[in-house]
């Protein structure tokens, strides 16, 4: 099978430069892994505090 490159370059768009992605990423507010991490380990500080209340009696 050819490829088509007429046909390709019509379905084309260009990527975002830098500064636009990095406008898009704020204006939507995206999630990073960062912010998954934080909200994972205030998951956890409360129940690692309830077991070692456990452990301590």
């Amino acid at each position: 099978m050819m490829l088509d490159f007429e046909e390709e370059l019509k379905k084309f768009h260009p990527s975002l430069e830098v500064d636009e992605v990095e406008e898009a990423i704020y204006k939507h507010g995206l999630t990073d892994i960062t912010d998954l991490l934080v909200e994972i380990e205030k998951d956890r500080k409360p129940q690692k505090a309830e077991r070692n209340r456990g452990t301590e009696e």
